[in-house]
């Protein structure tokens, strides 16, 4: 190994039209400007099969991209994973699967929890379909759907499609007295789909709409839907709790006993509603009385914590990951990020892996972030981790470092250009800090990102001009900066994976055989 090397992950910024919803191509970054123009640079694809999604038209996530980035190889994930084990039967032939069913035959209902839409995020609305007419197969008689609202992967309003799609089928499967409803629901930054335990009241709000009942009542998720962007003007991730109502009552709370499957496969905003219904000992709010139900989540999220106990579709198992690799040759590793990227600095990037590799050979730092709404803080915690990241490269103790900045992902869903143009100029006011420091202790220095997102802020939708929430389908940068060594950067079509075995290469490091080829 001839020199130490920090890897900069820039996450949700991708290469843009240039135009003028390209946050990153308006926001004034001559640090990133410089970069592009002067070093060694490719462009990596960052979404659909090169982070083992079904297809090109799914967006890339910071969860895959972040298993991709660490362990340079593509395995199947979330929708793909999902998608297989539902055709070829697996999942509906599990132990798990045939429990649930069991319970709700025997005097129980069954709930099903999740985000409703086709975004392939989080979830995806075909597969709660699917599972609902399994369900009606069997002979599950009373089966009810807390949906939340999403917004943020798809177009920002396009929640009563969704809606639209989910009662075509109800109506359907109420045939020959079943009763197959939806039951609650609420906008997805409102309630249940909080990660890392950034505000467990939005945990709780979910709590008290699913479980319990308690919220305002409509006659339809769709007349909750229209009459809250009519009072509040909310798009659909912001949209308040709704609970369906007959007669005066609640059409289905999640009682006691039944069975209740969360249908969302990535893991991050799983993990919180999932230990709400999954343990015993619970104490971040009230569960009033509350004494447990047959829970399962679509995958486990994270199997070190064992949550949730069970689970539909066995995760990947990803193994030699870089951190793996690295830790066998002795390198130590430093790791940084704020609370709302540190699981992916972490858990992700080891294979979905909770803990170390090596005690010895690895540090972990993670920056609280504040509860509050991003476009009220765009800077976030960017000082903060550049401080971090600082201090450890002046330390000496580390040969590999990584960090990352959420700013361009988290900032970017929130759909406020301003905030997010200054974002990204706080993303590269910390690069040009990095960078100094590299040129200082004499660091490699790469950089790159996880998906796009602030690069692609508004979208045509039915012929109109409409804010965007989503990630894009751009390409994602890859440059390598160093004031003492050249490097040339091979022509080819990479994708993240690419870059684990650059890294390794960069040290000298004979890469496994499974991984993907480097690009230097």
């Amino acid at each position: 190994m001839e020199k130490p090397i920090v890897l900069v992950i820039m996450d949700g910024v991708g290469k843009g039209d240039g135009g003028k919803g390209d946050a990153v191509a308006v926001a004034k970054t001559p640090t990133l400007d410089h970069l592009l123009a002067t070093c060694p640079h490719t462009y990596l694809k960052a979404h659909g099969t090169a982070v083992g999604l079904p297809s090109d038209e799914d967006m890339g996530n910071s969860e895959v991209g972040h298993n991709a980035l660490g362990c340079g190889q593509v395995y199947s994930q979330g929708a793909k994973l999902v998608g297989e084990s539902i055709e070829n039967g697996v999942l509906f032939a599990s132990d798990t699967w045939k429990d649930l069913v069991a319970n709700a035959k025997d005097g129980k209902a069954m709930h099903f929890l999740g985000l409703l839409s086709d975004g392939n995020v989080h979830s995806n609305i075909a597969h709660l379909m699917a599972l609902l007419r399994q369900a009606k197969a069997e002979g599950v008689k009373k089966a009810y759907c807390h949906i939340l609202l999403d917004g943020r992967d798809v177009p920002a309003t396009s929640a009563l499609t969704y809606v639209e799609q989910l009662e075509n089928l109800l109506d359907e499967l109420r045939e020959d007295g079943f009763d197959y409803a939806i039951a609650s629901g609420g906008g997805r930054m409102q309630v249940t789909m909080d990660r890392y335990e950034a505000n467990w009241a939005m945990v709780e709000k979910g709590w008290r709409t699913h479980v319990q009942g308690i919220g305002r009542q409509f006659a339809s998720a769709a007349e909750a839907i229209e009459t809250y962007r009519a009072e509040t003007g909310c798009i659909d991730q912001d949209l308040p709790a709704f609970v369906v109502a007959r007669d005066g009552a609640p059409v289905a709370k999640i009682e006691n006993g039944d069975s209740v499957i969360l249908f969302n496969f990535r893991g991050d905003r799983a993990q919180e509603i999932s230990l709400a219904f999954d343990r015993k000992e619970f104490d971040k709010f009230d569960r009033g009385d509350y004494t447990g139900v047959k829970f399962a989540g679509m995958l486990q999220y994270d199997g070190d914590l064992n949550i949730p106990e069970n689970y539909l579709v066995q995760p990947p198992v990803i193994t030699n990951t870089l951190t793996e690799v690295l830790c066998a040759a002795g390198i130590s590793e430093y790791a940084v990020s704020e609370t709302q990227k540190y699981g992916h600095v972490t858990y992700f990037w080891n294979g979905n892996r909770s803990g170390k590799v090596c005690e010895a050979l690895e540090t972990y730092e993670e920056v609280p972030s504040d509860v509050i709404p991003f476009e009220q803080a765009p800077a976030m915690k960017s000082k903060e981790i550049t401080e971090k990241m600082l201090s450890a490269m002046a330390s000496g103790k580390y040969q590999f470092l990584r960090c990352n900045f959420p700013n361009g992902d988290m900032v970017g869903h929130t759909g406020v250009m301003d905030a997010v143009v200054y974002a990204m100029e706080c993303v590269d006011s910390s690069l040009k800090a990095i960078m100094e420091a590299a040129d200082k202790y004499g660091y490699t220095l790469l950089i790159t990102a996880d998906h796009g997102n602030a690069d692609q802020m508004v979208e045509v939708s039915k012929g109109k001009e409409a804010v965007r929430t989503a990630h894009s389908l751009n390409p994602v940068p890859f440059i390598i900066y160093d004031k003492e060594k050249t490097f040339s950067v091979k022509d080819g079509a990479f994708g993240l994976a690419n870059v684990a075995p650059t890294v390794v290469k960069l040290f000298g490091i004979t890469a496994p055989a499974c991984w993907e080829e480097s690009m230097i």
